[in-house]
């Protein structure tokens, strides 16, 4: 790790850093804001999403590596720094002032109740103060009427080991064995155990779980599902269950080396096998191992942490993958922000069909070619290389132009499709990292599915149990 990408690191370990409080990215060659955190100099500043950086500080960026920007964005506390912009709606670039603070990243970007007595958590990373904010929120849904939980750990890649430990130590007595670490050098073998009294060992507890889920958060799903604590639900975990430690070199960088493993309470090890060919496969049956729970449920190592209940991802329209791939869904919210001063709260929101027809009517000219039409072009490249007959050539021309008929039928096949994820995109806009997870959880399958089993104890009871 060079010294120059310390700073990234140090972020990623705290959850702070001093800047604006802004994600940025590149499309088509333009560094746009891509969102806006809370309360932060760059959202109080009057900063959008969308916006394009065009100067920082007088200096031209446009053709900076997005890196060179961000860096050119940070800097100490209460220093000054310069954003000129371009902006949808406007005819001259936008100058703005911004005073740049530590900015805080959440943990927990959002909690709040799905049902009555249903609560929510989305825990995005296990940084410093992860475990104080999981709490005050488990603390204040109780106090909301909340008698179930649902932990939210997809998309989580881990973080730092000790606040997995007190994470797993809110809902598990004090004592118990959370994981273990083995390694050929054998100070470095530990047994990590709570060391607090529990805050609720009896809430059911259901968390969500996919191919996102690494290292801290695989050590969370391990820990819940060898003692019965909870119900995995979603999908399996990505298998990172190795232990890095940093050793200081010269001129400031550091070596990140693998040092050990992680292991369950059951003794299973999270590491899969051989994931970077396997990522997304079902592992052999040879390959694995056999371990038992606390009451005799058999589950399995060598290919990270299985689901008790495997939750397939939405999938998409052809159609809906090229709008999100070509960036026009993020387009079109800019244009739609730009005529839309307020809309609905987060949670009332929704998009109109004469909304969704505008989006029609504004997509008349942009080009967002299926995957299919690729191959279809392939397809005749290769035909009229090789001199295959006119007529062959002819009827893969007459192909494309029925697929591309298609798709134009396709924003109305799919419109419902089309429409929820425009909905959204815009929610986001306005309400920022929070509304988008308020949109999500409308129609999240997974969210839908551990809130029937919360509501069914006794299915929940009996997957608790050895078939």
């Amino acid at each position: 790790i060079p010294a120059e990408a310390s700073a990234s690191l140090q972020t990623l370990t705290t959850g702070a850093y001093a800047g604006i409080g802004a994600m940025i990215g590149t499309k088509e060659d333009k560094h746009l804001i891509l969102m806006l955190y809370q309360g932060a100099p760059a959202h109080q500043g009057g900063l959008r999403i969308g916006d394009q950086i065009l100067q920082v500080n007088g200096e031209d960026v446009q053709k900076k590596p997005i890196n060179q920007v961000s860096s050119l964005l940070k800097g100490s506390p209460n220093t000054a720094v310069r954003v000129t912009i371009a902006r949808h709606g406007l005819d001259k670039p936008l100058q703005l002032k911004l005073t740049r603070a530590k900015v805080d990243l959440k943990n927990v970007p959002y909690f709040g109740q799905i049902k009555p007595d249903v609560g929510y958590i989305k825990l995005d990373n296990f940084a410093l103060q992860s475990t104080d904010e999981v709490k005050t929120a488990l603390k204040t849904l109780k106090t909301h009427g909340t008698q179930k939980l649902i932990l939210d750990l997809r998309g989580n890649p881990g973080g730092i080991l000790e606040e997995a430990i007190k994470i797993a130590n809110l809902f598990l007595d004090k004592g118990l064995l959370v994981v273990e670490t083995k390694s050929k050098l054998g100070n470095l073998a530990k047994t990590y155990k709570t060391k607090e009294p529990a805050y609720d060992t009896q809430i059911p507890l259901i968390v969500l779980i996919d191919q996102g889920s690494a290292s801290a958060a695989e050590i969370i799903a391990g820990v819940v599902q060898d003692y019965d604590r909870g119900i995995l639900v979603g999908k399996k975990t990505y298998g990172k269950g190795s232990v890095q430690s940093l050793r200081p070199l010269p001129y400031q960088a550091q070596l990140k080396v693998t040092t050990a493993q992680y292991y369950t309470p059951s003794g299973r090890s999270i590491q899969k096998i051989n994931y970077p060919q396997q990522l997304g496969t079902q592992q052999t049956d040879e390959l694995k191992t056999v371990f038992k729970t606390k009451q005799g449920r058999m589950v399995y190592e060598g290919n990270g942490i299985d689901p008790d209940i495997e939750v397939e991802k939405r999938s998409i329209s052809p159609i809906t993958t090229s709008l999100l791939v070509q960036g026009l869904i993020f387009d079109y919210t800019t244009v739609f922000c730009a005529q839309h001063d307020t809309i609905a709260p987060a949670q009332a929101f929704r998009l109109s069909e004469a909304q969704y027809q505008d989006f029609v009517a504004w997509l008349a000219d942009k080009e967002y070619p299926y995957a299919l039409e690729a191959g279809i072009d392939q397809l005749l490249t290769q035909a009229q290389s090789e001199a295959y007959p006119e007529d062959i050539q002819t009827k893969i021309s007459a192909l494309k132009t029925q697929v591309q008929r298609y798709k134009k039928a396709d924003l109305q096949t799919h419109s419902e499709e089309i429409k929820l994820i425009l909905q959204e995109s815009i929610i986001g806009r306005y309400y920022l990292q929070e509304g988008a997870i308020q949109a999500m959880l409308v129609h999240d399958h997974a969210i839908q599915q551990a809130c029937a089993l919360l509501e069914d104890q006794g299915r929940y009871q009996a997957l608790l149990q050895p078939s």
